[in-house]
């Protein structure tokens, strides 16, 4: 030990002891936490539970015209964990919205896809746009997110956090 600090009081020493391994524990977490945000950038479903990143992505898709299917992901995320009284009424309104032909931001869902869901309309649960959910997931992560990942929106996002 340097003669310096020797002649401080040991309580001195401990405190200053402390204080480095919660300093070193505060940057430590901040490290992660920058980490955990690029990396909200990197896949899609990180992205979809980052709030920054989540505005970014929809400034994205609303310049390109194809903020529906982002629209139909959120409102099926909400739908899930909506109380089973409302599921019907909100049911009805993401298939008018989104599924129906002609609807205002109908999604490209497959004929198959569209007929199970017509089919079970009348008898909705939590699970009931499960299937449709995850095509527009992957139809989004194999097209729309890839262009964001090149686009001016991303390098802002990543700017900003």
């Amino acid at each position: 030990m340097c003669k310096g600090l020797s002649s401080l009081p040991s309580s001195c020493l401990e405190r200053a002891k402390g204080m480095r391994v919660k300093l070193s524990h505060l940057a430590e977490t901040h490290h992660k936490q920058k980490g955990q945000d690029g990396r909200a950038l990197q896949d899609l479903e990180t992205l979809l539970n980052h709030k920054t990143a989540l505005q970014a992505f929809r400034g994205f898709l609303r310049s390109e015209f194809s903020e529906e299917n982002l629209e139909f992901w959120l409102a099926c995320e909400d739908y899930k964990v909506s109380a089973s009284h409302l599921q019907k009424s909100k049911g009805g309104i993401i298939y008018s919205q989104f599924i129906s032909p002609d609807s205002p931001q109908e999604v490209n869902l497959d004929a198959e896809t569209r007929e199970a869901l017509l089919s079970v309309m009348d008898s909705l649960c939590a699970n009931t746009f499960n299937m449709a959910q995850q095509r527009i997931f992957n139809l989004m992560a194999k097209d729309s997110f890839p262009r964001f990942l090149r686009s001016v929106q991303r390098t802002e996002v990543i700017k900003a956090i």
